[in-house]
């Protein structure tokens, strides 16, 4: 196509090229990854300025230019167009790109603090048990068709070029419809945009990421952007804007609010009043028994291996959104009954690991004060009354740092013995960070040496959990989950929490790189 057709539809554009050129490459803010006929997206950042790499680009055989400054501010031998925001350019340069793909699919964005993955990954499954086909797009992997992609190590949600190339790649596959996780960092930073949102859907609204959004009023509202962009975006013939909301959640009323303009707005809630409920709810070490109770007399009886009550919630979330897509009850009813039983396991979320042991070792990705709650509420279903949990967590640098005492006083609460030790300690000190936990166990009566510990090595720590656990006890490592690394200062060094505890269980425990990080326990 040529920069002026990729230009046509761009908000914010304030200066048009003195000329156009013919664009055979995607767009990068990338100025190493410019493919020859591409478009380089220059835009001032938090420790860089693009501007400074338009001549790198244009060697790598940039076609055209799109900054942020006035043409009069650049030197740049090739067309270049000037936008008011950089970041919130990406995603539709990309869009016009790759064509608008996500004007001809049926998408679908989950969004809050805990369970996104796991709610889009049961959707994904009950749509595919209706016959459609559906593409998914989440922190962990993308599939697209029979196709599984990485999406990285420690991600958010992919960025705005690979969220259009996947969508692209959607389309050419065939596919129908597009389910995607959608975390705060992705809206925030402009990453969904020109995405043409068709039902937005929020698990929960939770203590996360205040770090990056300063308070918690931002952190909500981040996530409410998604039902506003639902509601205003590009319309598809025959397919309704809906909503989906938590009404558990206290935030419910401001997302209703942010979803004015939907056709349809369905709650779903464990306790509160809502569309969808869950009855005769039985819990089972290996498997949730619920019955899915919805508008018009619906009730569906339904098994996953899912376990907990949080998963339960996770169930309602992704029942509610199906409903607005499958309209007709008797494939409703199928569709949940034949894609919740037959989901596969979603990778690191309360996924078990088994060496042949005489207790039960879970892996999660509970990272947050109510992931680990939830986490360890469903731990404890899992076992008889008179056994134990024990829990191996730790909590990140660099991130919001109040959490780090709430997790700690919520492991001495809900777990029967406490192992504190690594989880990305980036820049900080280990020893510092575990030094704020400890004082959060001490401060619910738990006594160092008995009741919890400090083992900074996490291979070290997973396998002092596993001496401690006696015959039907709960192993459960938690804050990694599938995560593929670990970040010590500014590297990421190899890790994989699964692998890293069954090696524990076998009695080779993996070391944590680097060893140098902290003195071993």
């Amino acid at each position: 196509m040529l920069f002026s057709q990729l230009l046509a539809d761009l908000p914010g554009l304030l200066a048009l090229p003195d000329r156009d050129t013919a664009i055979t490459a995607p767009v990068s803010e990338n100025a190493g990854a410019v493919e020859p006929g591409g478009v380089f997206l220059a835009r001032r950042g938090a420790s860089a300025d693009g501007h400074n790499l338009i001549a790198e680009a244009v060697a790598r055989g940039a076609a055209a230019v799109v900054g942020e400054r006035s043409p009069q501010a650049v030197t740049c031998p090739v067309p270049y167009a000037q936008v008011s925001d950089g970041r919130a350019a990406l995603g539709p340069l990309a869009a016009a790109y790759y064509g608008y793909p996500s004007r001809k699919l049926i998408v679908i964005g989950v969004t809050g603090t805990d369970g996104k993955t796991t709610t889009c990954t049961l959707l994904h499954s009950i749509l595919q048990a209706a016959g459609a086909r559906v593409g998914l797009i989440s922190t962990v992997n993308a599939v697209i068709g029979d196709e599984t992609l990485d999406t990285g190590l420690h991600v958010t949600t992919p960025g705005a070029d690979e969220m259009q190339r996947y969508l692209a790649r959607m389309v050419e596959a065939g596919l129908t419809h597009a389910v995607i996780e959608v975390t705060s960092h992705g809206l925030a930073q402009g990453r969904v945009n020109g995405v043409d949102f068709d039902l937005a859907a929020l698990t929960n609204v939770t203590h996360e990421h205040l770090d990056f959004h300063g308070t918690w009023e931002a952190y909500r509202d981040a996530k409410a952007s998604l039902f506003r962009m639902t509601a205003t975006s590009r319309r598809k013939l025959g397919v309704p804007k809906a909503a989906v909301i938590n009404a558990d959640d206290p935030s419910a009323d401001v997302f209703r609010q942010w979803a004015a303009g939907v056709d349809r707005a369905l709650t779903y809630a464990l306790e509160a009043p809502a569309d969808f409920r869950a009855e005769a709810v039985t819990f089972a070490p290996d498997a949730t028994h619920l019955t899915i109770a919805g508008p018009d007399g619906l009730r569906v009886p339904v098994r996953t291996a899912l376990v907990g009550p949080f998963n339960v919630a996770n169930v309602l979330a992704a029942a509610t959104a199906a409903s607005v897509l499958l309209p007709d009850p008797a494939t409703l009813s199928a569709a949940l009954t034949e894609g919740l039983a037959t989901m596969p396991p979603v990778p690191g979320r309360m996924e078990r690991i088994d060496e042949g042991q005489d207790f039960l070792a879970i892996v999660d990705f509970a990272h947050t004060p109510n992931a680990l709650h939830r986490a360890l509420e469903a731990a404890r279903t899992m076992i008889a009354p008179d056994r134990r949990v024990i829990a191996v967590f730790g909590s990140a640098g660099l991130r919001d740092r109040a959490k780090r005492r709430m997790m700690a006083e919520i492991g001495m609460k809900l777990a029967d013995r406490v192992v504190l030790t690594a989880e990305d300690p980036r820049t900080e000190s280990l020893d510092a960070i575990l030094a704020e936990m400890a004082e959060g166990c001490r401060s619910q009566g738990g006594r160092e040496g008995e009741a919890f510990w400090r083992v900074p090595d996490r291979g070290r720590a997973l396998a002092f959990g596993c001496s401690l656990a006696r015959p039907g006890d709960l192993l459960i490592a938690c804050g990694k989950g599938h995560e593929q690394s670990m970040c010590f200062g500014t590297v990421e060094y190899p890790w994989d929490d699964r692998e890293a505890l069954r090696a524990a269980l076998r009695g080779t425990p993996l070391l944590t790189l680097p060893t140098a990080q902290s003195a071993d326990q």
